[in-house]
């Protein structure tokens, strides 16, 4: 196998390990022209008051860079409050005063003032205590927030019900948790400082401000609140986005505003994540740590259900080397090179036609090309032959089978929910959509309308195939939006801004689909005008999109009208972005937003400006997906080499070269019976089938299984395991069944030993055969001594047949 085919593979693994590795380096004040603080005056006000500073420093270009951790902190009058050396403020008593920090011999200074020192503000239940039990994890999955609670204490995961909290808490157990005659005395803050044994653990320290507010609530006789008292309207992750350099830091700023127009500095009560741990990680106090890879990270911050997120460029450090320009075919190309150039990275060479060739069939079919379909491309010389190629392929029914596989996946067609008749004629459905190219706007229209006779609208068998209208909801909305909304349904999503009342006018938009049967067979239609409410407050809810805002009625109608107009709209910010996206995704190996169905604020695209370009082409040219992979394969971005350098080796979301990609289960298993000129029979399927034909995903079969193929269950893409195992390497080395094509003496290898009796003739053919190449000349000789030194050339062949099966290059598009 060639070097740099073993290069690729390895490289994720390596940047894991290496991150392990990270250190922090120390900033340097002869790096800086000034250093500056944020906020530059600090108002302190009520008791407990603390605030998280943030010190950059200003270099000569203007950039900023983090000394928070690196600068040193005084105060001219101490009384008023204390500084820690993390840059925390905390009052002590009113009055004035001067911060300074100092680096080397930069200076910089903000003014300080303490107020109100001995004012406790009213307290309320959702605003004050449930943020602490969410940032300490009480109210986490694996803690007292799983379904049954953890030794008799149970509280709302992630604090979605705080009555039902504020009840666990203050009432339950006949109040042992809470003693207001002695609040200090009460279970809750001794199993929280660890004085009683705790299976948690010790959350806190006395001398945390968290503590003290719980003290102070308990003390106050543990108020629910009113619903007047101010409430968090959102909160602002500082700084916004900054270029980090790698194996350096960033200490995160949070400041929550309230509907009374006060901020508080609220950093130590958020909680933080990372959406690429390789690039970097974030700790509980929000500071960031940079790892060695280049790229664009994004960390979210969630407090009391309002999230932000920080937005980092990690350029890659270049010393000595200039970052050459790279080819631009198309607008793709712009978009991605510019990032590339603001990170530094250098992209691959571009492929050779060889394995463009190779890569487009497996990407566009799914399928190898033939050994004379590789001779006849390579021997082309017209200057358009990769496009044409691309416009060939796509008028082959194998366009049809192999993209009508892909969204059988995540459209459930499923025989044991839906019976064959059924799910053979939703599947037939959508492969004729797929022949048909029909625009992806119209696809997704005849899924949402779906109405009358099923053997004519046979688009609505996708509604017994996800029965209940709450399943319809989050399916649609995951599999054309790329939003997950299913959270939502029991509460608050974590990681998003979508509510249950969200969930619920979003599946209001289906519960008046309805079955019957006809004379026709059986019916699908819309009726009535079913009533929602929401789950906790009983509240009504009407159908609206998300996004949106709550009418104060339902659509007249079928409802789904109202949906299908929005869905495809101009105004609709998901669907074109999103179906550009699973496309960008599929031929390039990773998603502009990576998971692909998982589009939200706190997982914001790797390259923003791209996915709002390719999703613009698709709306401009009326949702044709032929048009859109067109276009992404003749981008030289998707032309490039999968070889890589020192200067792209740790690049893996930014496209400057072709991401390796294993191949699917059932192009795999076809591409084994092409190789090797042996079909593989599949029970209760016609003889001759191929496997990306096989509609029915519960066909018995070892290999599919081992190779990662849907049960389609759900509607999450992920359910198509990708990544290689121990399993599948064994079982490519030793099937039987594997080895008795590769041998079979009416298949292809015999064949070919027959038809070419010299050797080096052979050796082409069998390469042109298994990699869609002419070999090299070490390639060649090797190959031709091998069959030299065997006694038996039949079996020489079917050597070197097994070896060329079970290379990366061949188990792998490239």
């Amino acid at each position: 196998m060639r070097p740099s085919i073993y290069r690729s593979f390895s490289l994720p693994l390596m940047a894991m390990l290496t991150l392990l590795l990270v250190p922090c380096s120390a900033a340097l004040a002869e790096d800086f022209q000034q250093l500056k603080i944020s906020p530059s005056e600090v108002a302190l006000a009520g008791k407990g008051a603390s605030f998280r500073l943030l010190v950059s420093g200003i270099t000569a270009d203007g950039s900023e860079v983090d000394v928070t951790h690196d600068v040193t902190y005084s105060l001219g009058d101490s009384t008023i409050a204390s500084i820690s050396r993390r840059g925390i403020l905390r009052s002590r008593a009113e009055g004035t005063g001067q911060l300074q920090v100092q680096l080397g011999d930069l200076v910089a200074t903000a003014a300080v003032t303490v107020a109100d020192i001995e004012l406790q503000r009213p307290l309320n239940f959702q605003h004050d205590i449930v943020p602490i039990l969410s940032r300490f994890g009480c109210n986490a999955s694996g803690c007292h927030g799983k379904a049954e609670g953890q030794n008799g204490f149970k509280l709302s995961v992630f604090g979605f019900n705080a009555e039902a909290d504020f009840q666990s808490l203050v009432m339950e157990g006949r109040g042992r948790r809470i003693f207001p005659a002695s609040a200090e005395k009460s279970l809750l803050l001794r199993k929280a400082v660890g004085t009683t044994p705790h299976g948690g653990g010790a959350r806190l320290s006395i001398d945390r401000p968290e503590y003290g507010t719980l003290l102070a609530w308990i003390e106050a006789g543990m108020p629910w609140g009113n619903d007047e008292d101010p409430r968090v309207v959102k909160i602002d992750v500082a700084p916004r986005e900054r270029v980090v350099q790698t194996e350096t830091t960033q200490q995160l700023q949070v400041t929550a505003t309230f509907s009374d127009g006060r901020q508080e500095d609220v950093t130590r009560l958020t909680s933080f994540q990372s959406n690429n741990d390789v690039l970097a990680t974030v700790d509980e106090f929000g500071l960031v740590e940079v790892g060695k890879s280049p790229g664009v990270v994004a960390v979210m911050g969630t407090y009391l259900g309002q999230v932000d997120v920080f937005r980092a460029m990690v350029p890659q450090q270049v010393e000595g080397q200039a970052v050459a320009v790279a080819a631009e075919l198309n607008f793709i190309d712009s978009h991605v090179n510019n990032q590339l150039e603001r990170l530094n990275i250098q992209s691959s060479a571009p492929s050779s036609d060889a394995e463009f060739m190779r890569r487009v069939y497996v990407d566009v079919i799914g399928t190898l090309p033939t050994a004379a379909e590789a001779r006849k491309f390579l021997q082309s010389k017209g200057p358009n032959r990769r496009s044409e190629l691309v416009e060939q392929l796509m008028q082959r029914p194998e366009f049809a089978d192999y993209w009508a596989l892909k969204w059988a996946d995540v459209l459930r067609v499923d025989q044991l929910q839906l019976g064959r008749k059924q799910a053979f004629q939703y599947y037939r459905w959508i492969r004729d959509s797929m022949r048909a190219n029909k625009p992806l706007d119209q696809f997704a229209g005849d899924i949402l309308l779906a109405n009358g006779p099923l053997r004519e609208s046979p688009a609505g068998i996708f509604y017994k195939a996800v029965p209940g209208a709450n399943k319809v909801a989050s399916t649609l909305s995951q599999v054309f939006l790329g939003v997950r909304i299913e959270c939502a349904e029991c509460h608050h999503h974590p990681l998003d801004r979508w509510s249950q009342r969200d969930y619920v006018g979003m599946q209001s938009y289906f519960t008046q689909v309805k079955f019957k049967g006809s004379p026709v067979g059986e019916m699908i239609f819309a009726e009535g005008d079913p009533a929602a409410t929401h789950p906790r407050s009983g509240e009504p809810v009407f159908a609206y999109p998300l996004g949106e805002e709550m009418p104060e009625a339902n659509p007249q109608g079928d409802r789904r009208q109202q949906l299908a107009a929005w869905f495809t709209s101009g105004d609709n910010p998901w669907f074109a972005r999103n179906m550009a996206n699973r496309a960008w995704a599929h031929f390039m190996g990773r998603g502009l937003v990576e998971p692909i169905d998982d589009v939200r604020l706190t997982n914001p695209p790797s390259n923003p400006e791209l996915l709002d370009a390719l999703g613009q082409y698709l709306a401009d040219n009326e949702f044709d997906f032929r048009r859109l992979i067109a276009a992404i394969t003749a981008s030289a971005t998707y032309q490039r080499s999968s070889i890589v350098h020192e200067l792209n080796g740790r690049d893996e979301q930014n496209f400057s070269r072709y991401l390796f990609k294993q191949l699917e289960a059932e192009v795999f298993m076809d591409a084994i019976c092409q190789v090797t000129g042996v079909p593989e029979k599949y029970h209760g399927v016609p003889a001759g089938s191929r496997a990306i034909q096989l509609w029915d995903s519960s066909v018995p079969h070892y290999l599919l299984k081992l190779f990662g193929r849907p049960s389609r269950t759900t509607a999450c893409d992920c359910e198509r395991v990708s990544e290689p195992t121990v399993g599948q390497v064994l079982h490519v080395l030793n099937s039987p069944a594997i080895h008795n094509k590769i041998k079979h003496a009416g298949g292809q290898i015999a064949e070919l030993v027959a038809a070419y009796p010299d050797d080096e003739s052979l050796a082409e053919e069998l390469y042109l055969t298994f990699y869609a190449r002419f070999p090299d000349p070490s390639e060649r000789k090797n190959a031709v001594e091998y069959i030299n030194t065997q006694g038996d050339r039949q079996r020489a062949a079917e050597d070197i047949s097994w070896s060329m099966l079970n290379s990366l290059e061949f188990i792998f598009n490239h």
